[in-house]
């Protein structure tokens, strides 16, 4: 699973610190809340939108004066739905998966940060039928 939002560096380092038994920074004390997406759903997820080629917006309408949208390709989110808290995805995840406590330095947000972060997948969902599902304690 990689924290959508955040640099993917930040899991290897996490790994790396709960491991050597040294604290790991969490900012805004731990109530971040971001999408974890697993790789197997991505994959899932382009696969399922390759089939389905963008089409005219049915909803445009000939009489307004914004020209008609010229479209040939269209982008899909695809990213999990569900959004823990980073102190939750650590404790459920990293302590699980490695067997150990991690110790965590909590600090406040970080100037420019925000506390919350997750993808809109309803498009994905509504044009292709694909809902990404994998849970994150299942990884």
């Amino acid at each position: 699973m990689v924290p959508g939002g955040g640099p993917i560096w930040r899991c290897f380092l996490f790994t790396k610190n709960i491991l050597a038994g040294l604290p790991i920074d969490v900012f805004n004390d731990g109530h971040h809340r971001r999408d974890f997406t697993y790789v197997d759903d991505i994959v899932k997820g382009v696969l399922a939108a390759v089939d389905h080629a963008a089409r005219p917006d049915p909803a445009w309408d000939s009489d307004d004066r914004i020209p008609a949208p010229v479209t040939f390709h269209t982008g899909f989110i695809i990213s999990a739905i569900r959004h823990p808290s980073l102190c939750c995805a650590i404790s459920r995840c990293w302590n699980n998966a490695l067997g150990r406590k991690a110790q965590k330095n909590l600090l406040p947000m970080q100037p420019g940060d925000v506390p919350d972060t997750w993808a809109d997948v309803e498009a994905l969902i509504k044009d292709v039928g694909y809902r990404p599902g994998t849970e994150l304690q299942t990884v």
